[in-house]
């Protein structure tokens, strides 16, 4: 009985278009610049993408508008400075409320909004002290024309409000901010919405600029970091920040409430004097992370979904204050062409995260490691590639480059298809120093290695993919990672129904 129920729910958990299974990816809207597009323009360049969440500092009414039918989902902010009256007053709150949400839903698709931005950095008492008065008004006001629960309503954090983040699992936060954040984290699960919080794994690399600090923060092939207080070995910034988030909450008692990445980017450009801001890094970091969103891994201590998170930003803002990196976060140029392709294009995200997507028609050959790379270097390697979405299937038992089960071959297939993905960039052939690019065919038997361009010719066997199983003990441990949200599912199932366990 319990198999015959398991199953077809199985199916459908499996069977979710992508579409839907990517409406974690968002983007930020802001408007500080003199050169933006129209909102109906910048709506169509939405529509082409896999964008499906759009967040919005204040509430223009022209870009609410612009987005009506499109069923992309729209945060909208309420300015700081409207925040003392909004909180001692309910009629203002409700004034805001129909003025900014009411004319345009359903049609847009409002799904949050958020109460002031990063209102606790700005170390302003009378401010601090409005905004959980201010959200609990704006609640209020929801409820009143019966939008309560469909809107949600909360605001967002630096990570300042952390006292301590390393290791993730002792996240904390700082003891200024514990009394006014109880309140406010209180109001979030009572109402069911997100704590909304801004990691930058680009200012982590700023405080510390080391090449493996570097590829920690682009999710790039490194070494990782081990939480010394559960053994979990981190492979990039982001999630060490988001699961140092989820502690401190835990900390608190709010281990329910969702954490959501309301901004996170990295600039392409900056003064000479700031370390880390290039179109190449920026490249790595929002394409890693899109990948590392779509590969529906989660984070070590919120496994099995990915954390909504917007992107900071859609555009730059040329008006911004401040170093010229500030104003060069753009995914988009203001004539909507990419400042770069990491991937957001209906027509090449379609494909799910478990197909890589093929570059240019012409490939520069095959990725495979060096020979002198280390068991350890090909196998965190090797994590490290299925942890962002590659299919590594065919490297499974029973797949069909599983034999020679060695972890020289099976690092060898992994490295190629996470290379294929841009085959015309070398320096994703890189592996920290344990890969290089070759022109003879790896393929085996009825084992491809894909190459962009080509057919699907099988070739020989080759020092690649030996069958020496010297090293069989060291095999693959991707199985594990990619098994893991299955593997909850199922135990989630079997031990909420225990009248359905066969017996």
């Amino acid at each position: 009985m319990a198999l015959s129920i398991f199953f077809p729910l199985l199916f459908t958990l499996f069977s979710v278009s992508p579409s839907n299974a990517q409406s974690f990816l968002g983007v930020n809207y802001g408007l500080l610049a003199d050169n933006l597009p129209p909102p109906s323009e910048t709506a169509k360049l939405l529509q082409s993408t896999s964008i499906q969440k759009v967040r919005l500092y204040n509430a223009d009414p022209s870009i609410i508008k612009s987005l009506a039918g499109t069923g992309i989902g729209i945060v909208i902010g309420v300015a700081n400075g409207d925040l003392p009256s909004i909180a001692s007053d309910f009629n203002v709150a409700s004034q805001w409320i129909n003025s900014n949400v009411l004319p345009f839903y359903p049609a847009s698709n409002i799904i949050l909004i958020n109460v002031g931005n990063e209102v606790l950095l700005s170390n302003d008492l009378n401010l601090v002290n409005q905004l959980l008065p201010a959200m609990q008004n704006v609640q209020k006001a929801l409820e009143a024309v019966s939008l309560g629960g469909k809107i949600k309503v909360s605001t967002v954090h630096a990570m300042t409000v952390l006292g301590n983040s390393e290791p993730p699992s002792a996240g904390s936060f700082a003891p200024s901010y514990q009394a006014g954040l109880k309140g406010i984290v209180q109001f979030l699960s009572d109402t069911g919405s997100p704590f909304a919080i801004n990691p930058y794994p680009f200012f982590a690399y700023q405080s510390d600029p080391r090449p493996e600090t570097l590829a920690f923060c682009l999710f790039q092939p490194n070494l990782g970091r081990v939480d010394s207080n559960t053994g979990i070995k981190y492979m990039n910034m982001f999630d060490a920040q988001v699961d140092a988030v989820h502690s401190a909450l835990k900390s608190m008692g709010f281990d329910k409430v969702e954490v959501l990445v309301a901004e996170t980017g990295w600039p392409s450009t900056g003064d000479n004097n700031e370390v880390g801001p290039s179109v190449e890094n920026a490249k790595a970091y929002n394409g890693n992370l899109i990948a590392h969103l779509r590969s529906m891994v989660g984070t070590p201590l919120m496994p099995g979904k990915s954390i909504d998170t917007y992107i900071f930003a859609l555009f730059d803002e040329n008006l911004k204050p401040g170093p010229s990196l500030e104003r060069s976060f753009g995914l988009f140029k203001p004539d909507l062409s990419m400042a770069y392709d990491i991937g957001l294009t209906k027509t090449t995200s379609s494909q799910t995260s478990q197909s890589p997507q093929l570059g240019k028609a012409t490939s520069m050959g095959w990725c495979v490691p060096k020979e002198d790379a280390t068991q350890e270097q090909l196998q965190d390697s090797l994590d490290w590639v299925c942890g962002q979405g590659i299919d590594c299937g065919p490297i499974m038992p029973g797949g069909v480059c599983f034999e020679p089960n060695n972890l020289v071959s099976h690092t060898a297939y992994a490295m190629n298809l996470y290379f294929q993905k841009s085959p015309e960039n070398p320096t994703d052939c890189d592996f920290s120093k344990t890969a290089r690019i070759t022109s003879e065919n790896p393929s085996y038997n009825s084992c491809v290695y894909p190459r962009a361009g080509d057919g699907t010719e099988n070739g020989e066997t080759n020092k690649y993919v030996t069958s020496d199983k010297s090293t069989e003990k060291n095999g693959s441990k991707c199985s594990c990672s990619l098994s893991l949200p299955l593997f909850i599912i199922f135990i989630s199932f079997f031990f909420n129904f225990p009248n359905l366990r066969i017996m």
